[in-house]
């Protein structure tokens, strides 16, 4: 009998964990899996990615509840207030003061799910697999009927605004927690060690053969460019770090190299990087391309690939660009030391403007640094 399992998450926007579960559920043997992905709303560059054999279904409540989840309380308070909705307004508030007064946020999400039933099926295995990620936690774990549950975390949970108190609650109903790296799993038990046994790392899933057949299947850069291509894939977020690469694009074009940075990504700080190029002159030289569900042809065209995040999980991206041969530098996150062996495929640097800047003119002058780190990524030497 097939062991039925759902995953639980926001939307299929185009982005690292939606890939990763994309990549996972195309891997999972249908003979042995019905997989359902729940999700928040039907939204996302991925949705016509997920495999036909995968049943979706949405919480056709969330937009009720959309709203007074996601704005701050005062907001979504006044706004219920503005709309007639005096007595709600009033619950929502006094149920915001109670729950921070308790400092138990399970008292929130029991209110805004109070009309929204469990669901009909019951699961093998429920996942909390990535979102807002306490309300899809208390979902999977108070919603859904499931022999098994399991937690997903695929970020750095010491970088992120993370509720310690909550998870600690929370993860008592759930069987296993996955962290995405060996890195993050550590940082993990620090924080919680009462949950060690039940947690494990398990890196995001990435298949090199279908990377390498879709950077066959687009156009990729179109700007007839003849100097050095950087390319960096990643939302466009303060945790991925484009306003570093900005600058180091803006200190590049001073010292006189011939070079273009790209961005394929979209995401809420567009408006601030667009001016930050503006403000670096960089317009003509710091390309941001938009998101794409196949960002694979710019990474075989460009020259190197780039990883500036912030703090990361698994950089799936970082990943996928292994595939290419290219130099790579990435920014020292967690879990980048496991994908990248510094010095020898690719440099790590620290979250630093003046060692990416050095790192990439040394890269960018040497033409026997560029084809020491091809030849070994073509050898198969990818970690």
């Amino acid at each position: 009998m097939k062991k039925k399992v759902i995953f639980m998450l926001i939307n299929m926007n185009v982005g690292g964990t939606e890939k990763a579960l994309l990549n996972m559920t195309a891997e999972m043997p249908t003979a042995d899996y019905d997989i359902t992905i729940l999700m928040l709303e039907k939204y996302g560059g991925f949705l016509g990615s997920i495999p036909s054999h995968v049943h979706v279904e949405y919480l056709q409540e969330y937009p009720a509840i959309k709203e007074e989840l996601n704005k701050p309380p005062k907001t979504a308070a006044l706004n219920l207030i503005n709309r007639g909705k005096f007595g709600k307004g009033i619950a929502f508030s006094i149920i915001v003061l109670l729950s921070k007064l308790t400092k138990n946020k399970s008292i929130f999400f029991r209110y805004l799910l109070k009309n929204v039933p469990e669901l009909k099926n019951e699961y093998d295995v429920a996942i909390a697999y990535a979102g807002p990620m306490d309300f899809i936690s208390y979902f999977v774990a108070m919603k859904i009927k499931a022999k098994e549950r399991v937690q997903w975390i695929h970020f750095d949970i010491t970088k992120v605004g993370f509720d310690n108190r909550f998870a600690a609650r929370i993860y008592k109903q759930f069987d296993k927690i996955f962290v995405v790296s060996k890195e993050g799993k550590k940082k993990f038990i620090n924080l919680f060690p009462q949950f060690e046994d039940k947690v494990e790392s398990f890196p995001n899933k990435m298949s090199r053969e279908l990377v390498l057949k879709m950077a066959d299947e687009g156009p990729g850069f179109e700007d007839n460019f003849n100097g050095v291509r950087i390319l960096t894939v990643g939302r466009l977020s303060k945790e991925k770090g484009q306003d570093l690469a900005i600058r180091a694009l803006a200190k590049l074009k001073k010292a006189g190299f011939n070079v273009r940075w790209y961005c394929v990504g979209e995401g809420s700080a567009r408006a601030e990087y667009q001016g930050l190029i503006k403000e670096y002159e960089v317009e003509n030289e710091f390309i941001l391309l938009g998101a794409t569900p196949n960002p694979y042809p710019f990474m075989r065209q460009c020259d190197i690939y780039v990883q500036p995040s912030r703090h990361e999980g698994y950089c799936i991206t970082l990943a996928e660009a292994k595939c290419f041969n290219k130099p790579i530098v990435s920014t020292d996150f967690t879990g980048a030391r496991e994908q990248l062996k510094d010095g020898e495929i690719g440099i790590i640097v620290k979250y630093d403007e003046n060692q990416m800047i050095r790192t990439l003119q040394q890269i960018i002058s040497d033409e026997t640094i560029r084809e020491l780190f091809h030849k070994r990524l073509q050898r198969g030497k990818l970690s």
